[in-house]
């Protein structure tokens, strides 16, 4: 089953607070123009996170390339993608399909740490706040603070992440404030906090702003 969600708070509200928080904000907002952030649906989190694995530190089409190989070796491809099927296939096939070593561990290390209940379910999150579903899955080899933030707002749909350490965020908050340097990620959390409990549409709204 695709767990295909919606966010669950008004983007009128988000809109409205973000605007409040400064005028240079507020000017940002306008010529982005409306928030349409989608999230995207994922059989689970472990079919979620063994995607991340393999699309890291790749270029979009090479990533696909190789995730769609790996996903042809389950017998009903993206649809049957789970740890336990992973772990029935050879290190061959694997690597095969074009996974790097590093990358092999980590998704062998997603998989069994999934059969061993390690990882929680998508209805294990939520009863957990985003520090818990970071501290979670960032114990799995290869997965850092960044792959677990870019799940919670793409597939969970979390409201108030800020990913303080990515590049794209902390160039257009430079961008939008007029800054000739990048705030550090303890300057950018702190700011952030006056975007609160909006931060994932404010995120949204750093990215988009490098691309006027």
């Amino acid at each position: 089953m695709s767990h295909n969600r919606i966010f669950d708070f008004a983007t009128e509200d988000a809109i409205e607070h973000l605007a409040a928080s400064s005028a240079r904000m507020r000017r940002t907002l306008e010529r982005v123009g409306p928030f349409r952030m989608e999230i995207r649906p994922t059989s689970s989190v472990f079919a979620a996170l063994a995607e991340a694995v393999v699309y890291q530190q790749l270029h979009g089409k090479a990533a696909a390339t190789i995730f769609e190989r790996v996903c042809a070796l389950f017998p009903r491809g993206k649809a049957g993608l789970s740890a336990k099927g992973l772990m029935a296939l050879s290190d061959e096939a694997l690597r095969g399909a074009g996974l790097s070593r590093n990358k092999l561990l980590a998704l062998r290390d997603l998989a069994a740490k999934s059969l061993a209940k390690e990882i929680p379910t998508f209805a294990e999150t939520q009863r957990m706040s985003n520090e818990e579903v970071i501290a979670a899955l960032t114990q799995v080899r290869g997965i850092g603070r960044w792959t677990v933030e870019m799940l919670l707002m793409f597939r969970l749909g979390r409201p108030d992440v800020l990913p303080v350490d990515d590049f794209g965020i902390r160039k257009g908050y430079a961008i939008t404030f007029g800054k000739k340097e990048m705030p550090t990620p303890k300057d950018l959390a702190r700011y952030g906090e006056r975007w609160a409990p909006y931060r994932t549409v404010a995120a949204w709204y750093m990215w988009r702003a490098t691309e006027l």
